[in-house]
């Protein structure tokens, strides 16, 4: 467990922003290297040994337009051994190389050999690749709408590892009709990215090397089942603090965790808006006074501190009704409102946001009932799976280019999975309960209530959605714009490494 750590003592920082080599034919061309470096991330902590993009954690931060692709030669130059504890027992494919890396752009509508497909690893200098492995530069079109995407390491088996090693970073694409709104911009947009860690008394990473109660006939190291952190940083910072104007900011929140869900207040008492989420702007804004983020979910806020001059306001993770005493992860960051107020700018919300077509009318090919199911291996630890099966199983989902589907995902395990399809956006259409006691009892679906809609700020597009227990949560899909294989998963890297991942393939 982290030592205690005083809150609100470090300025949250700016990321940098990445800077294109070169520019042809309307492309720009960008070299990012993963290394292994030190960074202090709290006033009171020694240097913490990091993997990250370009020396940085987070790494740096893509800001770029709607029709100008972007390529990015991602350049391995780690160690050829892991600093956290390497399971070996979960994953094989021929090559038991320790560091394998591929970064996916997560969000983006890229072809299949640019999506950072988990068996499209390498090693450091490419010296070896895994069997999906096409080339050394991504393309990435960057023809979809404006939204807040991400960056993460998605390599097979390594994931949870990679990621909380440092291996992150955000990625904003911007559209005309965004910039039509008149949102607020330059240092009055600021990005926030969400992680928790654990820390040794030296400052190193905490990652557990077995379960708890582990028994003896586990391999060692072996993968936990879930794992949250004690500590929450933002930007990189163990609980920073943000000095604001009295005036409307616009902040674009990713929750980066490995396994932690957020639900996010201010502890003001007031409102904020949501004009975004994973897919980009919303029809209009809604206003809320708690916002869930589950891992991999973005969110786009507006918050008005135009009347609190002078006024400390914490950013607040609400722990539920009962919490652990000794649980510090009720705090997120601090907003001090401290600065004069600037001449330029607006605290104008626009009414209207974007026009987001339903695919309600499109003709539905297929509709695929797909169960979220848990099982044992052979040492007794626990198995995650999606409609029981393994990665390695055969490709079973196979929709056809162009068309549209409704997969309704069935969770019958005891908590939530926040589940990803890579390439697409998808419309969550509705939630239903169902008598969880009955079903495993009988496998038989009861439901207990009506199919209840998306809540509001879940109406835009979506490419991760919170599957709860004990519900039935349907989304409707449109397979497009490329053919090829690509996954889909639950997005707590623990489950997602072992073995809550299948391909899916579109057929052209």
């Amino acid at each position: 467990m982290t030592r205690k750590l005083e809150k609100f003592v470090d300025t949250l920082p700016k990321m940098s922003v990445a800077t294109p080599l070169k520019n042809d034919n309307h492309t720009s061309y960008y070299e990012v290297t993963m290394e292994e470096f030190t960074q202090k991330l709290h006033r009171d902590l020694e240097e913490t040994k990091l993997w990250g993009y370009n020396r940085q954690f987070p790494g740096p931060l893509f800001d770029v337009k709607q029709w100008e692709p972007v390529d990015v030669k991602w350049i391995n130059q780690l160690p050829d051994n892991h600093f956290l504890p390497v399971d070996h027992s979960i994953f094989h494919d021929g090559h038991d190389a320790e560091v394998r890396t591929v970064t996916h752009l997560h969000g983006m509508e890229t072809e299949p050999d640019s999506d950072g497909y988990p068996e499209a690893w390498f090693t450091k200098d490419f010296q070896h690749v895994g069997p999906f492995f096409k080339r050394e530069i991504y393309h990435y079109p960057n023809h979809q709408r404006g939204a807040t995407l991400w960056y993460h390491d998605h390599a097979m088996g390594m994931t949870r590892l990679n990621v909380y090693a440092g291996l992150v970073g955000m990625y904003i694409l911007r559209d005309k009709r965004e910039e039509s709104l008149k949102l607020p911009k330059g240092e009055y947009e600021i990005p926030l990215i969400l992680l928790d860690r654990s820390f040794h008394d030296d400052g190193s990473l905490l990652y557990p090397e077995q379960p708890d109660n582990a028994s003896e006939n586990l391999p060692n190291p072996s993968i936990v089942p879930f794992f949250q952190g004690d500590t929450l940083l933002v930007n990189g910072k163990v609980w920073p603090y943000l000095e604001v104007e009295p005036r409307l900011y616009r902040f674009r929140l990713l929750n980066a965790s490995n396994g932690r869900s957020y639900q996010l207040y201010l502890d003001s008492g007031q409102t904020f808006f949501q004009i975004g989420s994973d897919g980009g702007l919303l029809r209009k804004p809604v206003e809320l006074d708690r916002l869930v983020l589950e891992p991999a979910e973005r969110a786009d806020l507006l918050i008005d501190f135009s009347n609190y001059a002078g006024k400390k306001i914490i950013l607040k993770n609400d722990l539920g009704p009962n919490p652990d005493p000794e649980d510090e992860t009720f705090d997120v960051m601090q907003f001090k409102v401290s600065l004069p107020l600037s001449e330029e700018g607006t605290n104008n919300i626009p009414k209207r946001l974007s026009y987001i077509p339903s695919l309600k009318g499109n003709r539905i090919t297929a509709h695929r009932n797909l169960k979220l199911t848990g099982t044992t291996d052979e040492y007794g630890r626990p198995l995650p799976l999606l409609n029981g099966k393994k990665w390695a199983d055969p490709v079973t989902e196979k929709p056809g280019l162009g068309t549209t589907e409704i997969w309704s995902f069935i969770n019958i395990m005891g908590f939530t999975h926040p589940i990803h399809l890579h390439l697409i956006q998808f419309q969550i259409l509705d939630r239903r309960p169902f008598d969880l006691a009955h079903y495993n009892e009988s496998g038989e679906i009861k439901y207990t209530g009506p199919a209840r809609p998306p809540e509001l700020n879940e109406r835009g597009y979506k490419d991760t959605v919170a599957t709860h227990s004990g519900e039935v949560t349907r989304v409707i899909v449109r397979f497009a714009p490329y053919s090829g294989q690509y996954v889909w998963h639950c997005h707590v890297l623990e489950h997602e490494d072992y073995d809550m991942m299948r391909p899916y393939l579109i057929i052209d």
